[in-house]
């Protein structure tokens, strides 16, 4: 199933208020979903939003499901903005059918090398099927091939500006504004590694 992209650009940036807003509490991720699914791991929301906000945001408005785990149990007000889920990293690994069902994933690298659960998640979404792997971070883990392949997503007007006012709410300190955000695509040393392809659009 592969969710269609749409083009923010062509429409007012009011109009996307419509995008669904979570509840101010952190929750568990949906279990059973018949949208592709989407997780970004991240020490804290502040930070998943200012390295991956806009591409999460263009991935809900694309028709994915979305899910941003966090380390710490901080505000997740940022990512409501956004319309994503937040889930605490905990929460995450009480859902026994979660790593299993993700058609893709993000995370910062030295998360998967410092924490043995942050690494049996991605490896049991790699396992299960096509799933693709997207680091931001300096640190290349050795379960990975020696390769990263960089991967940028151009983001729709609209992403621009819901990141600024998520990047308020997280009070992260005010960086130029970017049209892009760059990742490293990463993938399992197994044979056979197949992988989806995510909407990345140019939205110009």
């Amino acid at each position: 199933m592969v969710a269609r992209s749409i083009d923010s650009a062509h429409r007012r940036v009011s109009r996307v208020h419509q995008v669904p807003r979570q509840s101010a509490s952190l929750e568990p991720p949906a279990r059973h979903s018949l949208r592709p699914r989407l997780t970004a791991i991240a020490p804290s929301a502040g930070e998943a939003v200012q390295q991956a906000g806009g591409w999460l945001f263009d991935q809900v408005m694309a028709g994915w499901d979305v899910t941003v785990i966090s380390v710490d149990r901080g505000d997740p007000r940022p990512l409501h903005i956004l319309g994503v889920r937040a889930c605490v990293l905990d929460t995450a690994l009480a859902a026994p059918v979660f790593g299993a069902c993700l058609q893709a994933v993000a995370l910062r690298s030295d998360l998967y090398h410092a924490d043995a659960r942050v690494r049996r998640l991605v490896l049991t979404a790699a396992a299960a099927g096509d799933t693709e792997i997207r680091l931001w971070g300096d640190l290349w883990p050795a379960d990975f091939a020696d390769e990263a392949d960089p991967v940028s997503h151009r983001l729709s007007l609209a992403a621009r500006a819901f990141k600024a006012q998520a990047l308020a709410a997280a009070a992260v300190a005010p960086e130029p504004p970017m049209d892009t955000e760059v990742f490293r695509r990463g993938e399992i040393r197994r044979p056979g590694s197949l992988r989806p392809s995510l909407q990345d659009v140019d939205y110009r």
